[in-house]
C-alpha cells in the first residue's frame, strides 16, 4: 500500500501465526508496515501468513522464538533488524490460557502462564527498547477482558492479565520520556483457532458470553485489528497507558 497509515514502519508481532496476532499482522501490512511474524512452534501457519501478506504486495518475514527465553527474544530482534533495518512498533500478543478450578491449579500451570504472558512480555519489551530509535515507537499489549470480568476457573490466567494491565500503565509512565507509547487492547471472547481447539467457542461458555454481551455476539479477529492499527499509528500520538476493552459491551 502506497499511502497507508503505517507506511515505512516496521512492526514485530509476537504469537502472530494465527488468531488475533495474525489478524493484526495482516492489517499492519495492509497499512504499509513491514511485519515480523513471530511464532513459537507453528511454522507452517506463520509461513502461510507471510505468503498472504506477500501476495497482497506487503512485506513480512516469519521468525521462530519462544518469548519466555531471553536468547530466543534476542534472536527475534536481530532477525527483525536484519530483514528491515529497524523496529517502530511492537505487539505483545503471544499468550497461553487454561481454565481449571482452583483445586486443580498446579505449579506447572502457574509457571507456564506467567512465563509466557508476563515474563515473556517483559523480555520482549526490554529487548525492543534497544531497537527503537530516537523517534520512539508504539507498544501494544494484548491483555484480556479477563482481568476485569474475572470469570471463575481462570484464576491464574486472570492474574496474568491483571499483571498486563499494571505493566501497561507502569511502562507508559516509564517510557513516555523516550517517546515510546504503551497501550493495551483487552478483548472479550474472540473466535480464534486456539479458542476453537479448547472448545470454548461452542456450547455453554459461548452462550453465556453472548447472552451477557450488549452487542449480542462474540468477537472475530477483524474486530481487534483496527484498534491495533490506531494505537500503532500517529492517530493516537497523544495516547499512552490506555486500556481499550473490545468486547461488545460486556464488562
Amino acid at each position: 500500500m502506497k499511502n497507508g497509515k503505517l507506511k515505512g514502519k516496521v512492526a514485530v508481532v509476537t504469537g502472530a501465526s494465527k488468531g488475533i496476532g495474525a489478524g493484526i499482522a495482516k492489517a499492519f501490512a495492509a497499512e504499509g508496515a513491514s511485519v515480523v511474524i513471530n511464532y513459537a512452534s507453528a511454522k507452517s501457519d506463520a509461513d502461510k501468513i507471510v505468503d498472504q501478506i506477500s501476495k497482497a504486495s506487503g512485506r513480512a518475514v516469519a521468525v521462530q522464538a519462544n518469548v519466555a527465553k531471553r536468547s530466543d527474544v534476542q534472536r527475534l530482534f536481530a532477525e527483525a533488524e536484519k530483514a528491515f533495518g529497524k523496529v517502530d512498533i511492537l505487539v505483545n500478543n503471544a499468550g497461553v490460557y487454561e481454565f481449571v478450578p482452583l483445586e486443580e491449579v498446579t505449579d506447572q500451570q502457574f509457571h507456564r502462564m506467567f512465563d509466557t504472558n508476563v515474563l515473556g512480555m517483559l523480555l520482549v519489551t526490554q529487548e525492543a527498547l534497544k531497537h527503537f530509535n530516537s523517534k520512539g515507537g508504539s507498544i501494544i499489549n494484548i491483555g484480556s477482558l479477563a482481568s476485569s470480568l474475572t470469570p471463575p476457573t481462570a484464576v491464574i490466567y486472570n492474574a496474568t492479565k491483571g499483571a498486563v494491565d499494571a505493566i501497561t500503565r507502569t511502562l507508559a509512565k516509564e517510557l513516555g520520556p523516550r517517546k515510546i507509547r504503551v497501550n493495551s487492547i483487552n478483548p472479550g471472547m474472540v473466535i480464534t483457532e486456539g479458542a476453537v481447539a479448547g472448545g470454548y467457542t461452542e456450547g455453554d461458555m459461548r452462550k453465556m458470553f453472548e447472552s451477557q454481551t450488549p452487542l449480542g455476539r462474540v468477537g472475530e479477529t477483524d474486530d481487534i485489528a483496527p484498534a491495533a492499527v490506531f494505537f500503532a499509528s500517529d492517530d493516537s500520538e497523544w495516547i499512552t497507558g490506555e486500556m481499550l476493552l473490545i468486547a461488545g459491551g460486556l464488562r
